[in-house]
């Protein structure tokens, strides 16, 4: 299997063969999430900054030699990754550091980063020989599969809450798959899936069961390091839900320690909202474990309650010398309208979570002014329109004149 070499338990360091079917530790149960290992030595001479440079695909692909994939042709013909990275100066000046790079995932093919996950997910059930799929999501995960899974042949069902934007279930139905709206939360919907999965035999993408999903996140490390030439940013944060894309980050970086190419893994800043925080307040209390609670926040995307990667969060954060920090369901609105008007980047709660975050933890004077910043945003701001609406504010009704857009001016000077 290409060039995987292990298959790692997170908790326990049990180590499993490639070959078997083994998505979550044995000995530790569904908390036990394996970490994919490679033959990094031989990886080496192969994944160099000039051989990346000779590489035309414009996609996640041309990092297959880190990839749990050895035939491309499972891949699905989506362009996924190579999202725009911008600089801003504004907020660099704004909160007195370096350098601030705002990561745009949101434009990807179903417009969020979990495309990343769901383009191995479907390679992997293609390898597997597999011609279903399926996963739980809030929504992102869901639309990404049912997007790579239209591309690449396979029957796709998705569980979500029955709470989920319309827009993304919209999404979901117009790619064809076959979608349960879940009463209850995403915990619900998660159990729910788990049990049709083993009873149908579909293949299973869930990011926090399936070690290989992480795989996908982990590109976006990748693609942001070769973009910055492999000189990483002093931080980068991150949303986290059910902790899968901190996760992927930190995996992502550890690779390319392994193989020589960067010193040392920048901190990671993980953002969680306040009404959905579970993994902070472990990391906070300093706990190996999580205390499940009820969520309530409007970015759905990040609404976990019982995250299934919190292993592997807490890891990477504490792993990095990173921090952890919460914001107020008014911040992250706040934050929509700050960065889309400041960068052009319009996302969604979920997908600015990450920006909130930064802003958040400037005003405690935690930001250094010869400090680098990365800040990601996973989602596009039309996934959730009607959080969109409350952030934006209304237009101006008008009779068709000159004199009402004058008198409409006038009060606004």
């Amino acid at each position: 299997m290409a060039l995987v070499k292990k298959l790692k338990c997170v908790l326990c360091g049990k180590e499993f063969d490639p070959e078997s079917d083994t998505f979550t530790c044995t000995d530790c149960g569904p908390d036990g999430t394996l970490d994919v290992l490679y033959d990094y030595g031989e990886i080496k001479g192969k994944f160099t900054p000039k051989t990346l440079f000779q590489r035309k695909e414009k996609s996640i692909s041309r990092y297959i030699d880190l990839l749990p994939i050895s035939d491309p042709s499972f891949f699905p013909n989506l362009k996924v990754g190579c999202s725009p990275l911008y600089e801003s100066s504004f907020w660099a000046k704004k909160l007195g550091v370096r350098q601030v790079l705002i990561k745009d995932d949101g434009r990807n093919p179903t417009a969020s980063f979990k495309d990343r996950a769901s383009f191995i997910g479907v390679a992997k059930a293609k390898e597997a020989g597999a011609t279903s799929i399926s996963c739980a999501s809030t929504g992102n995960a869901a639309s990404s599969l049912a997007g790579c899974a239209a591309v690449g042949g396979l029957d796709c069902y998705i569980f979500v809450p029955e709470k989920a934007p319309i827009n993304k279930v919209t999404q979901l139905l117009i790619y064809g798959a076959k979608v349960f709206l879940v009463k209850e939360t995403y915990e619900d919907a998660f159990r729910l899936a788990s049990k049709a999965i083993e009873t149908y035999g579909w293949y299973n993408r869930n990011s926090a069961i399936n070690p290989y999903l992480v795989e996908g996140k982990k590109t976006c490390a990748l693609e942001l390091a070769e973009e910055l030439s492999f000189d990483l940013p002093d931080k980068v944060f991150v949303s986290v839900g059910d902790g899968c894309i901190i996760s992927g980050f930190y995996k992502g970086f550890y690779d390319l320690k392994q193989i020589g190419l960067i010193d040392e893994i920048p901190e990671l800043i993980g953002v969680q909202a306040e009404g959905a925080a579970p993994i902070y307040k472990a990391f906070i209390e300093g706990k190996n474990f999580i205390t499940k609670e009820k969520t309530n926040t409007l970015a759905d995307s990040i609404a976990v309650g019982e995250p299934r990667n919190w292993a592997k969060a807490l890891r990477a954060v504490r792993n990095s010398g990173g921090d952890m920090v919460t914001v107020t369901d008014e911040e992250i609105l706040e934050a929509m309208r700050l960065l889309a008007r400041t960068s052009g980047v319009f996302g969604e709660p979920a997908g600015v979570a990450s920006f909130a975050g930064l802003l958040k933890y400037a005003q405690s004077h935690k930001l250094k002014g010869d400090e680098s910043i990365a800040v990601i945003v996973t989602g596009n701001g039309l996934k959730d329109s009607e959080s969109a609406r409350k952030a934006a504010g209304r237009p101006f009704v008008v009779e068709p004149t000159l004199e009402a857009v004058s008198r409409i001016l006038g009060s606004m000077n």
